[in-house]
């Protein structure tokens, strides 16, 4: 974070994302001020609380892709949630608080993976020894008391066994052994109960079979397991055994209270119209249960209580039916910085295509190339589906750039059909053949509301 200053932040941004400068900016200081406030004594560092953003813009813009690519270069925990999924709680909808433990789970498997990357060296030794201990098996000499009179036999026995180890041991790193199998004991606990799952059950089984797990039996079970396979199985038992969970379940919680992101979309689909009955009181109580986890409270988690105060929270919402100020003003209140989208136009479609580094001309002619047909777009055959997915966007829906993925699976349906049957051979997609695709399908607009 020292290096990611947030023109820096922008640049990196860009490199995935076409536009959008003013919510770039946006969260590329909101990304910096946590940096600052860590360097703050810890009586100020607990007063400065995070400033949550509201985006504003129609779908398919890149208010998500923003959000992700940010938590990426922050290496922070991030989940994204529909705030419709909180509508009705008990009937169709999830709890609230639901978004916070979802969140420190995805913390703690990001901890767990650079702890167990740390003791990587070690338990891969380890598993290697296991592997070799069901190979070659120590000698009897070895295992047991022998009379003092026979030493010699038992060096020599011990100095043979050395050596076949040995060899064995550069077999299994050369991978020569990789087609071999062995047995494996695996333990696993055995739970002598499960609970008919329904909506929200099959959280409440995983959790209490959790909870109940130092008590169960553990069970051991012989699978016959390629030696690969086995080193995989071993690496990961060696790994767990190696790092302290409670220093991984503590950096956890750390990183999820001081680092999460919380990406709440659709936050529109909750805002009420001022009306006192209906499907709007369900929205409302949404955003009433929404409002004490956003202004910071305490959350219960099956790894320990977690504090909501610095987590950083970006909701969106394309707001075409309600307004932002059709939130209620605690909610508002909430999220004091506001950054409108703008919509994506033929220059920008064109830009989409072609520059960003996962830039979706380089991954489909990617693709295709996997089957040795090299594909070549030219400009104007570019220049002619960004066309066709402005036109299409503005008789039929608005998706913005998600129109893009369906104008070109389309135009490459025969293509990606036919490809592994083709010999391996260079197809050239210009202007006219985008139009012969695409040009009656796009005349009739029920078809094109169908297909495209």
């Amino acid at each position: 974070m020292d290096n990611l200053t947030p023109k820096k932040i922008v640049e990196e941004l860009d490199k995935y994302i076409i536009g959008q400068h003013q919510a770039k900016k946006a969260v590329a200081i909101a990304l910096r001020n946590r940096w600052r406030r860590q360097l703050l004594s810890d009586e100020l560092k607990d007063e400065i609380l995070p400033k949550n953003i509201l985006m504003i813009g129609q779908t398919g813009i890149g208010k998500t892709e923003i959000a992700r690519r940010l938590s990426k270069l922050a290496q922070a925990p991030f989940i994204k949630v529909e705030a419709s999924k909180f509508t009705e709680v008990g009937y169709v909808g999830r709890d609230v608080e639901s978004m916070v433990r979802d969140l420190t789970g995805l913390a703690l498997n990001m901890v767990k993976t650079e702890h167990m990357e740390k003791v990587q060296e070690k338990a891969v030794s380890l598993a290697e020894e296991k592997i070799l201990n069901i190979l070659l098996p120590p000698p009897r000499t070895q295992r047991k008391i022998v009379p003092a009179e026979t030493p010699e036999p038992i060096e020599e026995e011990k100095e043979n066994y050395n050596e076949t180890r040995e060899k064995l041991r550069l077999q299994l790193k050369e991978g020569k052994l990789d087609n071999r199998y062995i047995d494996l004991e695996v333990r696993e606990k055995v739970v002598p109960f499960g609970i008919v799952s329904n909506i929200g059950m099959d959280e409440l089984e995983m959790n209490l079979k959790e909870m109940l797990g130092n008590f169960l039996p553990e069970k051991a079970k012989k699978k016959k397991v390629k030696i690969p396979e086995a080193m995989q199985i071993l690496h990961y038992e060696e790994a767990n055994k190696l790092i302290d969970m409670d220093k991984v379940v503590k950096e956890a919680i750390e990183r999820t209270e001081q680092n999460g992101i919380i990406f709440i979309d659709e936050i529109d689909k909750v805002a009420s119209r001022g009306s006192s009955y209906g499907p709007d009181v369900s929205r409302e109580g949404v955003q009433r249960d929404l409002l004490p986890i956003v202004e910071g409270s305490i959350v219960s988690t099956k790894h320990g209580p977690v504090k909501t105060d610095h987590i950083l929270f970006i909701a969106a919402g394309a707001f075409n039916i309600s307004k932002p100020s059709d939130l209620i003003p605690e909610l508002q209140g909430r999220f004091p910085i506001r950054a409108e989208l703008n919509a994506l136009g033929k220059n920008e479609f064109i830009r989409i295509l072609k520059e960003p580094k996962n830039a979706l001309i380089k991954q489909y002619t990617a693709l295709i190339e996997t089957e040795g047909v090299k594909l070549t777009f030219t400009d104007d055959s570019i220049e002619e589906i960004a066309d066709v997915a402005v036109t299409v966007n503005e008789i039929t829906e608005n998706i913005g750039a998600r129109r893009l993925h369906t104008i070109l699976e389309k135009l490459l349906e025969e293509i990606s059909f036919e490809a592994p049957e083709v010999q391996k051979q260079e197809l050239n997609i210009d202007a006219n053949y985008v139009k012969e695709k695409l040009s009656n399908i796009i005349k009739n607009e029920d078809l094109s509301r169908y297909i495209l």
